[in-house]
């Protein structure tokens, strides 16, 4: 699917000021499928854990800037890196120690100088529960019946690339569209019929361009984020999109011919570099679309700014 992770090998951070330490766990843990970064302080060990967003850490207690236990409880009060599991080690073999490691969330507790095998074990435990959580995650992101991302994921997402847009300069474009008298299609052919009609203009909207992210905005409306890309660029993606569904044969209805109208806008074309007004000037040439004849693909201008949707 269009927007999702890739597939990639589960990143380790290992924060220790110890260089013999990171040498000793690249060496032992080389065999394991693991991406293995390092950090050398506790200040750039917090820094490089919310960049990089690894499936484990692996947290020495013992470090001259910062104790581990503090930065634990920084990574555990950070939405970001709250659900990554920790893996704390010391020379220490005191049981409050690790009694007070545990109560403040970290995953587990290795002892040094630790066993290499056993190492292994709960590193590959950690990461196993680290994707069981992404998963879960993403399942709640997804869309049950057409498989796209859901309205929630949408949100958030054009959230962060209208932020990461903006601050890089780069663009930006989203598209709106609307599948046409989808009502009266699920009042003459039944709705097992319009959900098959729901799951095949999905199938279109993921033949996008690789990085452009489908989803269902909510009931028969959909909408594509498209990073890098202008208004115009959008515009030709989403006429492609409009002429494959109207082209498309249905077998249970060969008389049938369903269209969509759709709405297209970018950075470049809203006041403002915020989520909310780029959703509402793609909304506002979607309605443009809608009002003007169905079945095309209207570009926001000033014009469609000022219209007003009552519908």
């Amino acid at each position: 699917m269009n927007g999702h992770p890739e597939q990639r090998r589960p990143r380790l951070l290992a924060i220790d000021d110890s260089t013999m330490i990171h040498r000793l766990l690249k060496a032992r843990l080389k065999s394991e499928r693991l991406e293995i970064h390092c950090a050398t302080s506790a200040s750039q060990g917090v820094e490089t854990a919310r960049a990089l967003l690894p499936e484990v850490i692996l947290l020495d207690v013992d470090m001259p800037d910062m104790d581990g236990f503090s930065v634990l409880a920084e990574l555990k009060a950070d939405p970001h890196t709250h659900d990554i599991p920790v893996i704390i080690f010391s020379g220490s073999y005191d049981t409050k120690t690790k009694i007070r490691g545990l109560e403040m969330g970290a995953f587990d507790f290795v002892t040094k100088p630790f066993d290499v095998g056993e190492l292994k074990a709960r590193v590959r435990s950690a990461v196993r529960i680290r994707l069981l959580i992404s998963m879960l995650a993403q399942r709640a992101q997804l869309d049950g019946l057409t498989g796209l991302w859901n309205r929630a994921h949408f949100d958030q997402r054009l959230r962060e690339e209208v932020t990461i847009s903006h601050r890089h300069g780069t663009k930006l474009a989203l598209i709106l569209c609307d599948l046409d008298r989808f009502k009266t299609i699920n009042d003459t052919y039944g709705h097992p019929f319009g959900d098959q009609v729901l799951e095949e203009f999905a199938k279109i909207l993921n033949h996008g361009r690789a990085g452009d992210v489908a989803c269902r905005y909510g009931g028969e409306e959909f909408a594509v984020i498209l990073p890098r890309a202008d208004s115009r660029e959008a515009a030709s993606v989403a006429e492609r999109f409009r002429q494959m569904l109207r082209e498309h044969a249905w077998i249970e209805a060969n008389d049938l011919v369903v269209t969509a109208s759709f709405g297209v806008t970018d950075l470049e074309t809203i006041s403002e570099p915020t989520a909310k007004a780029m959703l509402e000037s793609a909304d506002q040439a979607l309605y443009a679309a809608k009002t003007s004849g169905r079945d095309r693909v209207i570009e926001a201008t000033q014009h469609t700014h000022s219209l007003k949707r009552t519908a």
